[in-house]
């Protein structure tokens, strides 16, 4: 297997009716909680949709398979200038991340990221997730800033991971979009996957995994709206896909469809997202856990001006 590819491969007969998990795990040589991980980060695709790990496979039936990229041995710890780390204790570290720094090391990505970060600094993580992944629970897109939490104990690991698959932490964002969003307040229920053009974007389409956003207009101006997003799932790109999907995308956000020309009057070279709020139970005992984010310069200095503009 080489890393980060994508294979196409049919169900053999022998595996007919297994569950997709095993019969992954069969298929590919990997463990059942390594197969279960890979289709629960939307990794697996059966007949072309997003599926569970307990979907049952069908003989001849087509998997798209993700497999991961390089473990992080491959890719030495190096300091991340200008991440804070906002609170640690035995269990958990919650750092705030800066623009242009990705959670883990990922196919094509070179550039720094928390967890090499966090490892350069002497911090211990847990080892439960896949090696390039360690003690990562979710995940900020790299041109994201703002709050994240990573395990270091194994069992905040564990306990962690279901908390964001049962909804329970509260992640909030702040967004600048384009326009101002009718109703003022509302949720984007639509369901996300890859992009049907295969270029990395992610899109509502039909068949894709389950995704909720709730958002409420904080600030009007003349060209666009500032935003409080509420997240129940984490989905990759999922504020970013379903602001575009109401017409009204990230100012900033190339990717999405955003105006280039918006964005260099504001000086935004990236979306403008910021997760700005994290709550959660404590991992070991429960205690209820909230952190906060100041907005960062280009962020904040791109306010100042439609501010002075309205």
């Amino acid at each position: 297997m080489s890393s980060g590819q994508t294979r196409q491969v049919p169900v053999p007969d022998g595996l007919d009716g297994e569950r997709l998990d095993a019969a992954l795990a069969r298929m590919f040589g990997l463990s059942r909680a390594r197969a279960a991980d890979l289709i629960a980060d939307g990794a697996v695709l059966a007949g072309g949709a997003t599926a569970t790990k307990s979907d049952r496979v069908t003989a001849g039936e087509w998997l798209e398979v993700t497999l991961p990229g390089p473990p992080a041995a491959a890719q030495p710890p190096q300091p991340v200038p200008g991440m804070d780390v906002v609170y640690e204790d035995a269990d958990i570290v919650v750092v705030d991340k800066p623009v242009g720094v990705a959670a883990h090391p990922t196919p094509g990505w070179t550039g720094p990221t928390v967890l090499q970060g966090l490892l350069a600094a002497g911090h211990t993580l847990a080892t439960s997730g896949a090696a390039e992944r360690q003690g990562i629970v979710h995940r900020l897109d790299a041109n994201t800033s703002g709050l994240m939490v990573v395990a270091r104990s194994e069992r905040a690991y564990s306990v962690l991971k279901q908390a964001f698959r049962d909804r329970e932490v509260d992640k909030r964002y702040h967004a600048l979009v384009q326009g101002h969003p009718d109703p003022l307040r509302g949720t984007v229920d639509a369901p996300i996957g890859r992009h049907p053009s295969g270029d990395g974007r992610f899109a509502v389409v039909a068949g894709g995994r389950d995704s909720v956003t709730h958002y409420d207009t904080l600030e009007a101006f003349r060209a666009a709206s500032l935003l409080e997003i509420k997240l129940e799932t984490g989905r990759t790109h999922q504020i970013r896909v379903h602001m575009a999907a109401l017409r009204h995308p990230c100012v900033g956000d190339r990717l999405y469809g955003a105006d280039p020309v918006l964005a260099a009057h504001l000086g935004l070279t990236r979306q403008w997202l910021h997760a700005v709020r994290l709550g959660f139970a404590h991992p070991e005992d429960g205690r209820r856990m909230e952190f906060t984010s100041e907005y960062p310069a280009d962020l904040a200095a791109a306010l100042d001006v439609l501010r002075a503009e309205s």
